[in-house]
């Protein structure tokens, strides 16, 4: 097996695929790229069992083969190469790797190829397609609000809904909620999905240059993406969603307008006094404005700010985690964001003023119960 190609391509493709690997692998083989060569196409793939990436590149290849290759040492090797054609030249009877650069040689111990773990293929699957600065969207705005609790698997994960009213993304820790639906997306069926967490962040980080479409197919077990030169299978969570849209409000009346990088700054600063337990911070909202308060007793750490909104209902107090307002406010986006309340004890919505057309993004935040 030899093939020749650019040091800075394979790195690239190498560093994107190489989140697949587990820290604590299994199997010893699940350490390695499985690196395949077939009519000047290299394919090569990561996996740690529960999701695969592969990617193929072009290359110009004299003899096909396959074997699994060492990924870390072969990674931190490329990071320190300077661009430039190498080849790769491997003993088909003892799995030995030469790599050839400007520079020298570097021989590497691998294994037989067909020892790895073969990519799951589709069998009798829908599909949807959607672009992939949509896909890029749902996942960045919906897996921050994701749990950590494996007691609860469905909530480790981006809860994905196709219907009639198009496409959701919801996620929730039982803290917060986030349910973001583009309108416009038409599915071809009805179904739903649990994406585990670390398969979506792989994701995010594969579409962040990508353009056009992404094509999702789905199994009863797995979920599969195509897009440009790549291809993710990741296993579903196999557990039943909570009822989400039963714990939004369906009545909010009291609603506070105001900036949003003033209300996210305001909370970076006023959170360095909270309690580090609680991270409660205090809202007294009234037509006056608005006025923010913190409390440590332990270290007697104390802060307030006050700055101006638009509000309409009546004057009220209501606690929240600070932690939990800077994540929505950073993600949410936007220049002035509306706060639905209803009672101290209810959830808040958080929405954006400016709706986008075809979207619909709305943010839910439990409160925190205050000490009289």
């Amino acid at each position: 097996m030899r093939f020749s190609i650019s040091s800075a391509e394979l790195k690239e493709q190498l560093q994107i695929i190489s989140g697949a690997i587990g820290s604590n692998p299994v199997l010893p083989i699940l350490e390695d790229f499985l690196f395949q060569i077939d009519e000047d196409k290299l394919t090569i793939i990561a996996t740690d069992l529960e999701t695969f990436i592969a990617s193929e590149i072009s290359v110009h290849t004299e003899i096909p083969g396959s074997v699994a290759i060492p990924a870390k040492i072969l990674l931190d090797t490329l990071k320190q190469l300077p661009t430039q054609p190498i080849t790769f030249s491997v003993d088909m009877g003892s799995f030995a790797v030469k790599i050839t650069s400007a520079f020298g040689q570097y021989e590497l111990a691998g294994e037989d190829g067909n020892d790895y773990p073969k990519l799951p293929e589709p069998d009798a699957t829908d599909n949807i397609e959607i672009p992939a600065v949509l896909l890029l969207e749902g996942i960045n705005k919906t897996i921050f609000a994701t749990s950590t609790d494996d007691l609860r698997p469905a909530m480790t994960g981006v809860f994905l809904q196709l219907d009639d009213k198009g496409v959701t993304f919801v996620s929730t820790d039982a803290h917060k909620l986030v349910k973001y639906t583009f309108t416009e997306l038409s599915p071809n069926s009805h179904t739903s999905l649990i994406l585990p967490k670390k398969a979506l962040n792989l994701l995010k980080n594969a579409l962040s240059d990508v353009s056009g479409s992404v094509k999702i197919s789905y199994s009863r077990s797995n979920a599969f993406f195509y897009f440009e030169n790549q291809t993710m299978v990741c296993r579903l969570i196999d557990a039943r969603y909570p009822e989400y849209n039963a714990v939004i409000p369906k009545d909010s009346p009291n609603v506070m307008s105001v900036v949003r990088q003033d209300l996210l700054n305001s909370m970076k600063r006023i959170a360095n006094y909270a309690n580090k337990t609680t991270n409660q911070v205090k809202l007294h909202i009234s037509e006056k404005g608005l006025t923010i308060e913190a409390e440590d007793l332990d270290f007697s750490n104390k802060a307030r700010e006050q700055m101006p909104c638009y509000y309409i209902g009546e004057p009220m107090i209501i606690g929240f985690n600070a932690k939990f307002l800077i994540e929505m406010l950073s993600v949410i986006g936007g220049d002035n964001v509306k706060l639905f309340l209803s009672t101290p004890n209810r959830a808040g919505i958080l929405r954006m003023e400016e709706e986008t057309a075809g979207e619909d993004l709305l943010m839910l935040v439990m409160p925190v119960i205050l000490n009289s």
